[in-house]
């Protein structure tokens, strides 16, 4: 899964591009699950002061994508199939929900715009672009959440965001995955886009059980 990756950064916003970068780095699996993270190679790597590494380092552990271990430093979190099972649960709870909302109150800008995003993620698809993949389910998704009228969901959801996309990463890297993404947010669009909440909901639900099943035969694939 591991692919080659330009960790160096520009001098410019030296703190998001590194955030940014390592965190392309996390989804592309060029960090492998449970690895340490060694400040001096990455300092090396990066073209960086620690200090910038290591404000950098404390941004993605917000985002719960590195953990600091005691006595051994940051590392690459290897979660077990029950905590990704319980991150998948709530985020059935959020986006099925928010799904629903979005149906019944997204404008018609709103709506072009989804559908941009979703031919967007089609186009990554087609190229087998990975990183392009993630960030445009992420932009999907961000117009479905910011149009469901209930910014506490969008709030606690965005919290999710980037281990969602570590496992949407992983689920993704699976032949034949991406394809079957893109068939299921077009039903997701299309329900949201008639109107039907019922459908909205189901499409979504559908959408995220098959994600999840990606996910563990993805985990499974990988010991």
């Amino acid at each position: 899964m591991s692919q080659d990756i330009n960790l160096r950064v520009s001098p410019r916003t030296v703190q998001q591009e590194t955030v940014n970068t390592l965190r392309q780095a996390i989804f592309s699996g060029h960090f492998e699950p449970g690895s340490r993270l060694v400040e001096s190679q990455l300092c090396t790597q990066l073209g960086i002061s620690r200090p910038s590494l290591r404000e950098a380092l404390r941004s993605l552990a917000a985002e719960r994508l590195i953990d600091f271990v005691p006595n051994r430093g940051p590392s690459i979190p290897n979660l077990t199939w029950g905590e990704v099972t319980a991150i998948y649960e709530v985020r059935e709870m959020l986006e099925v929900n928010a799904v629903g909302q979005c149906s019944q109150r997204i404008s018609k800008e709103q709506l072009q715009k989804l559908k941009k995003s979703l031919v967007a993620f089609e186009e990554a698809a087609s190229r087998n672009d990975s990183l392009a993949r993630i960030t445009t389910t992420e932009d999907f998704y961000s117009i479905i959440l910011a149009n469901c009228g209930n910014p506490i969901l969008e709030e606690i959801h965005r919290g999710l965001v980037a281990r969602i996309s570590l496992f949407r990463s992983r689920s993704m890297s699976l032949e034949g995955r991406a394809i079957s993404s893109l068939a299921e947010m077009k039903a997701i669009y299309e329900a949201i886009a008639s109107g039907n909440e019922a459908a909205a909901k189901s499409a979504s639900r559908k959408h995220i059980l098959k994600a999840m099943a990606a996910a563990k035969k993805a985990m499974e694939a990988t010991g």
